[in-house]
């Protein structure tokens, strides 16, 4: 009977070494990668060592125009960014000017002082004949209009701002994607249910893009 219980005892045993054994030697994937518990690094650290980080290229252009673009090495695409940012900014200055000469001469005439030689030499010339003859109204209008302009200006300006923004946010993107000769575009026809008993034929677009992968390695 000891005999027995020592034999089972050895057989469970011999069981359990070998499941631990086999549970040790388990097949691992070979895209898997082991880092040791030390060595783990963030998702964060992860994307430092990418090539190319679209979150850089959305800060840079959102502090200096352009700056993403640059980042992405989209040269050609300065020309485009800064000519429409540079255009809502010149006729914002160029309407401030007029609103400014506009809200003088508005002033002078509401003050009566058109007539004193000295006030009117102040006056811009293309407006001093308006200012001589009263022409109240006529000059509040020019200066309501140069004041809506320098609001449109300033949207205009942003407008462009965040395109410049959102441009180089996706052209950042479009970087982490094969672009080789690689990618296909398929036509193939296809069957369209339609409201009635009879399918509608068609043509189906099947576009194939594949996304490049980012190796990391461990330290």
């Amino acid at each position: 009977m000891l005999k027995r219980f020592f034999l089972l005892c050895i057989c469970l045993a011999s069981y359990f070494l070998q499941a631990k054994a086999q549970d040790s030697l388990r097949v691992i994937p070979a895209d898997t990668i082991i880092e040791p518990l030390q060595t783990r690094r963030t998702v964060k650290e992860l994307e430092e060592e990418r090539k190319h980080i679209p979150r850089r290229a959305t800060i840079r252009s959102a502090i200096i125009p352009g700056w993403g673009q640059i980042y992405n090495k989209k040269y050609w695409k300065l020309p485009i960014v800064y000519t429409a940012i540079g255009i809502p900014v010149y006729l914002y200055i160029d309407n401030k000017n007029w609103y400014d000469k506009t809200r003088f001469a508005l002033t002078v005439i509401q003050n009566g002082t058109g007539a004193d030689p000295a006030v009117l030499e102040q006056v811009d010339p293309k407006l001093r004949f308006m200012v001589e003859r009263n022409y109240e109204n006529i000059v509040r209008n020019y200066r309501n209009q140069f004041r809506k302009n320098m609001d449109y200006s300033i949207l205009y300006g942003i407008l462009m701002w965040g395109l410049n923004v959102v441009d180089a946010t996706v052209d950042a993107h479009l970087k982490e994607f094969d672009i080789s000769d690689e990618l296909s575009l398929k036509i193939k026809p296809t069957v369209i249910p339609g409201p009635g008993p009879v399918p509608t034929p068609g043509v189906g677009f099947v576009f194939s893009l594949k996304n490049k992968p980012t190796k990391y390695s461990a330290k």
